[in-house]
Parts: structure tokens; C-alpha cells; sequence
């Protein structure tokens, strides 16, 4: 028996893009449903907005998202909480960060450098002094990741 965690974002108005983002950087299977699709009128305001979306990834990758009914503001800023790095600690009054774990360097720098596309950097890629690899940023959609590359296995 097993389990399997799932992130699942909550955007306002803009998981179609941020899911698309994602897959363009991750690959994998893009999942898309609206509101419309599961049985509210077209008609209806948000109606073609996302109810499910998923993007997974053969390779482990998976995220969820949905757009948050009634809430239409595609400003990352309107997002609670911010992100910075100050005298080698990270300050936030986010309630999550989106980690994602490469085995090399080259693996993690592809993502970084497909992430950062209109992102705020708060912590540049580099060697760290527990990985060949650590590096945080806040994406264009409000979303703050970490990514490194996993330290090998000792012992």
C-alpha cells in the first residue's frame, strides 16, 4: 500500500495559463476541465474557467489546479504573501512553497531556466552547501518553488 501527494493550486482566473506554463516546463499529460464542461450553463459567468486541471508527468511530476469560483484577478499580486531572502535566511508569510528535486544539475538548471521566464528570483541557482544545485523563485503566476538537486544517498 502506498500514497502519492498532490499539490493543488488555487488561482484566480489563470490555472488554464499556469497549467500550460507548467507543462511546457515539466511535459507530461495537460487535463483541463471548466466549470462549463461539468454541467454549469456556458452562459453562466466563469463558466469556461477551470474546475479540474492536472499536469503528470511520467517522470513524477504532478500538479492540480482550479480557478477559485467568482475570483477573476490575474495579478499574482493579489495573492496572499510574499517571498524574499535576507542575510541567507528566506522570510515569507506564504503557507507553502512548490519543491521540485532533480537528480543533476543539468536535469534542475532545464526547469530553472524554463520556471524564471517572467518570475521573481529570490534565491539564483547555485551549488549550496547541501546540494550541487538550490535556487527559489516566485513564478508569473504567484507560485514560489524551490529546486535542487537531491543529495546522493549516503550510507
Amino acid at each position: 500500500m502506498g500514497i502519492r501527494t498532490t499539490t493543488h493550486l488555487n488561482f484566480r482566473g489563470t490555472a488554464r495559463q499556469a497549467l500550460t506554463f507548467y507543462q511546457g516546463v515539466f511535459g507530461g499529460r495537460l487535463t483541463l476541465a471548466t466549470y462549463g464542461d461539468l454541467g454549469a450553463p456556458k452562459e453562466a459567468p466563469g463558466a469556461d474557467k477551470i474546475v479540474f486541471g492536472q499536469v503528470e508527468s511520467e517522470d513524477g511530476f504532478r500538479v492540480m489546479a482550479y480557478d477559485i469560483p467568482g475570483a477573476d484577478d490575474a495579478d499574482p499580486a493579489a495573492l496572499a504573501g510574499s517571498t524574499r531572502r535576507e542575510n541567507g535566511t528566506t522570510v515569507t508569510d506564504r503557507t507553502f512553497f512548490q519543491s521540485v528535486s532533480g537528480e543533476t544539475l543539468d536535469e534542475v538548471a532545464g526547469y530553472w531556466k524554463a520556471l524564471s521566464d517572467g518570475a521573481d528570483i529570490i534565491e539564483p541557482l547555485a551549488a549550496s552547501a547541501w546540494s550541487a544545485g538550490f535556487g527559489m523563485l516566485t513564478d508569473r503566476f504567484g507560485v514560489t518553488w524551490v529546486l535542487d538537486v537531491r543529495a546522493p544517498d549516503v550510507g
